[in-house]
């Protein structure tokens, strides 16, 4: 069978590589090992959060699947970081597992250039040193022009679970062996990497009464702009959290663990570890939340996030047993560990090809990152790339200027991983500009661009774009601080008068006093108006970002980096063990990103103040 694209996996990657291929107008085949777990949510049942909520809107912004998948299948809604500054909010969507791949699977059938293909993807096609399709383990020969591997957790993947021990990429289904040995012998930089989930509860035996309950939000934003009202009705998770048993329970059997007798050797998720990893690194705290997550609205499973694990089921269950509200719950499947095959992602460019080898593709965890947003982004920008390479076309770009998406990119390609790659907000330098709730301002021309809008998406670009000129027109216009006052501002009587973008920056001003008569969507006005509140800031911004590689910013050896908020713990352990003398040099130290380097600066400028 001939197609113009291949992609391999249907995860979040997978799925938005091959959407996105199909949609500019490339035949492409999405072989799967069972096209009935496409779409699946492997791991937490939730779409979005910090940072990742803003890959979410970006990669809707190019008509991407996951934003409106969420939005049919979300149960809880919750904008997190609520009372700070929109650059930091993140959208987050608890959504019902089932409905979610059953809605990415329908969404994916209305593809017409799209092909699900059943089986094992054996090995890649390679001839003149380039991609050029995929052998199945049944002998089936797919020919290609560009293939994208989108293969998640399932490369060489091996589960761990007290002393269980089993292949397989996700519980109950294999991993892609042959495909790993063969990248091996390809002589591609490959290194291991490792993730893991909690237990599945039955929510019927857990005490929901004794526990504080998280509803949620109130006002109806979605996850998309494309979708005008919430579907479900809408369920309230509940906290709940460990205690001093349950860390006796876990650090009597550390030596059970997988994590700790050495069975794995890679490396985990730092901003999500596994109990394991929280009470032995947090040896001092008396508890960790752990956040009840319902998985469907007609699935009795509870997901109790806070609490991934590959203990043992018998001390799994004495676990649970000494957490409030959950001394009766019943474990349905055990959490466990998957320690899995990733490529070393300096070996792509940033369309996320492999120029070693022309043609071939990589997308989500493969690349050694976790989550499915930044899995989902991935497959996004190796799908757009894959179709161009495929059929001619003109190859699509993501700059961290414009977007997380190309902060990711840049981040993976530039400095590679040693754990797992996790979008943050502190990892945009231009966060006050990246704002979830502006992507379609930022991105939608690229998008129309590239040829992969619906007709739906480019009349609402257009009737967004008029509207939006419609409001900087109207605030383009000037008051007085007397006509200001008239409307009723408490502003100075100074006699300068000003745009109403300007008078905007005024604590004492108010939208609603500069915007009597005004007609417009609720969102483009909210917009414009931050974009005006935010300017100066913008401006500073900008210039603090173009300070970051000077040679003349002189950084002291007494610096506290662990003191410097924004910085991870792997950028504190670097820069205090290198103790770099100038910004400069601090910037070509492995790992120290832009947004970490902006951080530094305005330390050091506060410091000299």
């Amino acid at each position: 069978m001939q197609f113009d694209v291949i992609v391999i996996g249907g995860g979040h990657a997978g799925t938005e590589a091959a959407a996105a291929t199909a949609r500019r107008g490339a035949s492409t085949a999405l072989v799967s090992f069972d096209p009935s777990t496409i779409g699946s949510m492997s791991c937490n049942p939730a779409i979005g959060g910090l940072g990742k909520g803003h890959l979410v809107r970006e990669v809707d912004a190019f008509d991407g699947l996951i934003a409106r998948a969420a939005d049919v299948a979300g149960l809880h809604y919750r904008m997190l970081n609520r009372s700070k500054g929109s650059a930091v909010q993140g959208p987050r969507v608890q959504a019902d597992r089932r409905r979610y791949a059953a809605t990415i699977r329908t969404m994916l059938s209305r593809e017409t250039r799209l092909t699900i293909v059943k089986g094992e993807a054996a090995s890649l096609i390679v001839t003149g040193g380039g991609a050029a399709g995929v052998m199945l383990a049944d002998g089936t020969a797919l020919s290609g022009k560009a293939v994208v591997l989108a293969t998640g957790t399932f490369l060489g993947g091996r589960i761990f679970r007290g002393e269980l021990r089993a292949d397989g990429g996700r519980i109950g289904e294999p991993a892609a062996t042959r495909l790993a040995d063969q990248l091996r012998g390809l002589s591609l930089p490959m290194a291991r990497l490792k993730t893991g989930t909690p237990p599945r509860l039955d929510g019927r035996t857990i005490d929901w009464a004794r526990l504080p309950v998280q509803p949620s939000d109130d006002d109806p934003w979605t996850m998309s702009p494309m979708t005008d009202r919430r579907v479900l009705p809408q369920l309230s998770c509940a906290v709940t959290r460990t205690n001093a048993r349950t860390h006796e329970i876990i650090a009597g059997a550390l030596d059970r663990s997988p994590l700790f007798s050495g069975a794995i050797g890679a490396q985990g998720p730092r901003y999500c570890p596994s109990i394991e990893d929280k009470i032995h690194r947090f040896a001092d705290r008396d508890g960790h939340q752990v956040f009840l997550e319902p998985e469907g609205i007609d699935d009795r499973l509870v997901y109790p996030n806070g609490i991934s694990t590959s203990l043992p089921d018998d001390v799994q269950r004495e676990m649970i047993a000494s957490i409030e509200g959950l001394e009766r719950a019943r474990i349905v499947t055990p959490g466990y560990a998957v320690e899995y095959d990733h490529i070393d992602p300096r070996a792509l460019d940033r369309s996320l090809a492999v120029p070693a080898m022309p043609g071939l593709y990589m997308a989500g965890q493969v690349n050694g990152t976790t989550g499915y947003e930044e899995a989902a982004a991935q497959g996004l920008v190796a799908g757009l790339n894959a179709a161009a390479h495929a059929c001619g076309l003109a190859p699509v770009g993501f700059d961290r200027a414009t977007s997380y998406i190309g902060v990711m990119v840049d981040d993976l390609t530039l400095q590679g991983v040693t754990e797992p790659y996790r979008m943050l907000t502190a990892r945009a330098e231009y966060r006050l500009h990246l704002r979830a709730n502006n992507a379609e301002t930022r991105l939608s021309a690229v998008a129309a661009a590239a040829g992969c809008l619906s007709s739906a998406r480019l009349e609402r670009m257009r009737v967004r774009e008029r509207a939006r000129g419609e409001v900087d027109e109207w605030l383009g216009q000037t008051r007085t601080p007397h006509e200001l006052r008239l409307a009723g501002a408490e502003v100075a009587l100074d006699g300068t008068r000003r745009t109403l973008a300007e008078w905007l920056r005024f604590a004492q001003v108010t939208p609603a006093q500069l915007l009597q008569g005004l007609e417009a969507e609720a969102s483009v006005v909210g917009e414009a108006v931050e974009d005006a509140r935010y300017a100066p800031y913008l401006e500073r911004q900008a210039a603090e970002v173009a300070s970051l590689h000077d040679e003349q910013v002189r950084l002291s050896n007494a610096i506290d980096y662990g003191a410097i908020a924004g910085l991870s713990n792997e950028m504190v352990e670097r820069l205090s063990a290198a103790m770099p003398d100038t910004l400069a040099a601090a910037s070509r130290i492995r790992g120290v990103t832009p947004a970490a380097l902006t951080a530094i600066l305005l330390h050091v400028r506060r410091r000299a103040a």
